[in-house]
């Protein structure tokens, strides 16, 4: 009886795990299905910058009105703006995009809290991914800049991914502006003085990545400024 129970067991594994193995080859085809969705609608848009930021940032906030005012500065200068197609900081600068008559495009994700796409993004350019890598390889492959409002992991993982992957050369270089002095201040410190000075896990030209502002205009010029170069044209990243 207990070689036949072991078995019994051994096969229900077996069977368990040919199952789990058939769903993740089929799930690969869901990844393919947001890739091509993705790369279809973003290669039509032409220069964009990406609005990061907190969804939790009221109207009120002050931030939410100086993202509305980079966004609506940016289309000024010929640029689309994309965000993360939800609430807070993602609406302000979609809001901006459309005081402006730029492209406003939004990357939405299917979250079961917080995230729902405002009402301030094109009808042609609102995408919803299922997966968080699939939607950042689109931010990082669509943007001629990031502009980083305050705003917690998501934002951080966004931010750092940007820098990782332009340190590694595996993306073009673009700019990249903190906004907000008071909140990156402490954080670009810490990266400096530990990371790079006293731990030497960064090169000191990988701190020439970051741009800290405070106004709509000091943010607009930074990235102005990067694409005036006779070494830099505006293009995808790829």
């Amino acid at each position: 009886m207990a070689k036949n129970q072991k078995k019994n067991e051994e096969l229900s594994m077996q069977r368990e795990w040919q199952s789990i193995k058939a769903e993740n080859t089929w799930e690969i085809f869901k990844y393919m299905s947001e890739f091509v969705e993705g790369f279809e609608k973003l290669t039509k848009i032409g220069p964009c910058v990406s609005i990061f930021g907190s969804a939790r940032t009221k109207e009120t906030s002050e931030y939410y009105k100086l993202a509305k005012d980079i966004a609506f500065l940016l289309t000024k200068h010929g640029y689309g703006i994309i965000t993360g197609g939800g609430p807070g900081i993602m609406e302000a600068g979609n809001l901006g995009a459309q005081k402006g008559k730029g492209k406003s495009v939004g990357i939405n994700i299917s979250l079961p809290f917080e995230q729902s796409a405002n009402n301030f993004i094109d009808n042609d350019k609102l995408i919803t991914f299922d997966y968080f890598f699939t939607r950042k390889t689109m931010f990082m492959r669509y943007s001629q800049g990031f502009v980083v409002m305050p705003g917690g992991f998501g934002t951080f993982d966004e931010l750092f991914e940007a820098i990782t992957l332009i340190q590694t050369g595996k993306i073009e270089k673009f700019p990249i502006v903190l906004v907000g002095k008071s909140y990156w201040e402490g954080l670009v410190n810490w990266i400096k003085e530990v990371v790079l000075d006293r731990e030497k896990n960064i090169s000191a030209s990988d701190m020439d990545l970051l741009h800290i502002v405070d106004t709509a205009d000091e943010a607009v010029e930074v990235i102005n400024t990067f694409y005036n170069k006779s070494d830099s044209r505006l293009r995808p990243n790829f």
